[in-house]
């Protein structure tokens, strides 16, 4: 099955919320609840989230976060939402977004990209396959920058 990845519109939001309700809700709960603050993220430069289709059906999302930071030389994109629906290939969906994800995060100007750790040994495996490793509480996968900057 081929799946297609692009970036999210506003009428993606209330399947996508729906296909990750069991991770937000693991997650806490804030102030907005998910589908409202995934409809705010369509829209900030510094977000980029992305959903899975295979056949115009919504298969999965993931979210990235831009961050700046000195120590890091640069940005760092944080992987803040990746989810998968039920019944579908969880490795090819995961490849297809985490690939898609790290292209714009280093497009952006991002030195690493980092994760929380997940607790399922699966999904550990699978960032791992693409170059993630642990790095205290997270995962981090460097990144080489689309278009350095050029010092004197």
């Amino acid at each position: 099955m081929e799946y297609q990845v692009r970036q999210a519109r506003i009428t993606d939001i209330d399947r996508l919320a729906s296909i990750g309700q069991a991770s937000i809700r693991d997650a806490g709960s804030g102030t907005l609840d998910a589908a409202d603050l995934l409809r705010q993220l369509v829209y900030l430069p510094n977000a980029s989230l992305l959903v899975a289709e295979s056949r115009r059906v919504l298969v999965g999302g993931a979210l990235l976060v831009l961050r700046p930071s000195v120590t890091a030389g640069g940005y760092v994109g944080t992987i803040d939402f990746l989810v998968v629906g039920p019944g579908h290939d969880a490795d090819r969906v995961t490849d297809v977004l985490l690939e898609e994800l790290l292209r714009s995060a280093g497009n952006k100007g991002c030195a690493t990209v980092e994760m929380a750790q997940p607790s399922d040994p699966t999904d550990l495996a699978r960032l791992a396959r693409a170059g993630f490793a642990a790095a205290g509480p997270v995962l981090r996968r460097p990144l080489a920058v689309a278009n350095p900057a050029r010092r004197p």
